[in-house]
């Protein structure tokens, strides 16, 4: 018998520790080589761990939503495909796992009753359980399709538990935690997930910090809407990617860095440090909560090129696919809540920048222009900026800038 381990991959520097997820494989369950074995949740990401060599596995170490280090033993193979009954059965995996944790009930090698991610979200926010769905995808795998026809078909909610909205359930580990009953409004306790866990603690830590203040502004988006319609079709053809507003305000946002540099600063100590570079943060809800990819030399890239990392890093979020890399720096961020409606906020700095730009829906409202009441596409923008380092001048004057960039875009091809 041939053994191989199966180990936890190297962590990101920052990282001390991972949550095992769900086994995708069951003991005496055959594997191939490369085939996804289990994923791991860190603070940031989240990790596949691929199987080193095709055989059987005859061990699982770690069970699922066990606490693992870099390099930790979680399970182990048998290349030569041969696992006694009596090994089986002793596997310790099948009766460890940690407090308040059940081990992963025995799956087939199909993945019937595995919602993919945007079919999980579906699910989870009309509180579905993926029992109650029947899956036309590969392998069994239920789609996003199959979500949406089951409550077309008017499928109902399940009654004994309350589904976290935007949690995969699919993908994290079954928590026994206790059910509380109170007549017909119950309760179930659910432990965070790393990344929830990790976003609330650099928000606390940003409110307790920085001296948060900010200014609003609104600007009238008709020219950006007739720019964008009278160019889309040519510019979806020329580069395979639709033209959105993300890549205006990105843009805006740049020009507007450029002229006040403070805004694209940040704290260190007692020092205050002027980045000469423009590295602009998308904030992007996932099914496991929010992310901030980055999007690097911003002021050096294309409007397709911007368009194109935009829509990369959503579907890689969507996915839980977005690398450490991805996430890593930043020397501003934009949040885009006008994507669920949202009309005004006030976002929170994002550690260690010093200001984000806040961007809500567009409507029609009443403006006044030269005396008459007119009616004009406004989207009301938020600047949230440390006011430690950021004067109210500074602020209010980029977040003009940005305004009258916006309402003329030509101002952001000759930098002025």
């Amino acid at each position: 018998m041939s053994i191989i381990e199966v180990k936890v991959p190297q962590l990101s520097e920052s990282v001390a520790e991972a949550t095992m997820l769900q086994w995708k494989k069951k003991v005496g369950d055959s594997v191939a080589a490369d085939e996804i074995l289990i994923e791991i949740e860190t603070d940031k990401v989240v990790l596949e761990v691929p199987a080193p060599s095709a055989g059987v596995l005859s061990e699982i170490v770690m069970g699922g939503g066990a606490t693992v280090l870099a390099e930790q033993l979680i399970a182990r193979i048998d290349t030569d495909g041969k696992v006694s009954a009596t090994a089986v059965a002793a596997s310790p995996a099948t009766t460890v796992a940690p407090k308040a944790v059940a081990t992963p009930a025995p799956t087939s090698q199909t993945h019937a009753g595995v919602a993919m991610p945007a079919a999980a979200k579906i699910l989870a926010d009309h509180q579905l359980s993926v029992g109650a769905v029947s899956g036309t995808g590969k392998d069994g795998r239920i789609t996003k399709g199959d979500a949406l026809s089951a409550i077309a078909s008017g499928a109902k909610p399940a009654a004994a538990a309350v589904i976290s909205p935007g949690i995969p359930t699919s993908s994290l580990p079954q928590v026994s935690a206790p059910s509380v009953q109170l007549g017909d409004r119950p309760e179930q306790r659910v432990p965070m997930t790393r990344l929830r866990a990790r976003v609330a603690e650099r928000l606390l830590q940003s409110q307790a910090t920085n001296a948060i203040l900010t200014t609003f502004n609104e600007v009238n988006m008709a020219p950006v809407m007739e720019m964008r319609k009278k160019f889309q079709e040519k510019f979806e053809k020329e580069h395979g990617v639709k033209l959105g507003f993300m890549s205006f305000f990105v843009k805006a946002a740049v020009h507007s860095l450029k002229k006040y540099p403070i805004l694209n600063s940040s704290v260190d100590g007692n020092d205050i440090v002027y980045h000469g570079y423009f590295d602009i943060g998308i904030a992007v809800g996932s099914p496991r909560g929010l992310v901030v990819p980055i999007i690097r030399n911003a002021d050096q890239i294309s409007f397709a090129d911007i368009e194109k990392k935009i829509a990369e890093y959503g579907t890689k979020a969507r996915d839980g696919k977005l690398g450490i890399e991805e996430m890593t720096g930043g020397t501003f961020s934009i949040s885009n809540g006008g994507t669920f409606g949202s009309m005004l906020s006030t976002p929170i700095i994002n550690p260690p920048q010093s200001a984000i730009l806040g961007v809500h829906a567009t409507k029609d409202r009443a403006v006044v222009e030269n005396g008459q009441i007119v009616i004009r596409p406004i989207n009301y923008l938020a600047m949230s900026y440390d006011h430690r380092i950021i004067d109210g001048r500074e602020a209010v004057l980029g977040l003009v800038a940005m305004k009258e960039a916006l309402e003329d875009p030509s101002r952001l091809l000759f930098d002025i």
